[in-house]
């Protein structure tokens, strides 16, 4: 039963984030929309990734064994994904980044607490990077928690970026 919790949530999560950008948010900049593609993809990227700890605790946490048996499969092929998808979506938002510090920077300022939520949550995103380049280097059960933590604490700084006022 969570786990359909945790489901509607990620799908919430996406519809909400496309009805804020696409309807909220409106520009005529063409290199602003380009931006809000890259960062909805980057979205979609980063939460698939976010979602693997979810799999895992439902493989620890549930009693069905159909259950785990069929998350511990497909977290395997994802685990094989892990590491592109967060390559992709790193460049996606490096790219959205500079498009948007290009393009709003001129109008809102570079000081903005739109762009320095943004600066912030890349800033958190190296940090997860790195934490998950020593996790594979040596796992750990520190290095294992320190990529979490920093992953769930970029997850959060993105969300004030993304619901931030401008």
């Amino acid at each position: 039963m969570p786990h359909y919790v945790w489901i509607t949530i990620n799908v919430l999560l996406v519809i909400v984030t496309a009805i804020y950008i696409w309807l909220f948010r409106p520009n005529d900049s063409a290199a602003v929309l380009a931006g809000k593609w890259l960062a909805q993809v980057a979205v979609l990227l980063f939460l698939i990734n976010v979602n693997m700890y979810f799999i895992f605790l439902v493989i620890r946490k549930t009693k069905v064994r159909k259950v785990k048996v069929a998350l511990a499969r497909m977290s395997r092929s994802m685990m094989k994904a892990h590491i592109p998808l967060a390559v992709a979506g790193t460049s996606l938002i490096v790219l959205h980044g500079a498009m948007m510090a290009w393009k709003l920077g001129a109008v809102i300022g570079l000081g903005h607490g739109k762009l320095v939520t943004g600066y912030a949550s890349v800033g958190m995103l190296a940090i997860t990077l790195f934490a998950g380049v020593l996790r594979r280097q040596k796992a750990s059960g520190w290095r294992r928690k320190f990529h979490l933590a920093s992953a769930m604490l970029f997850a959060c700084l993105f969300l004030l970026h993304l619901f931030w006022l401008v």
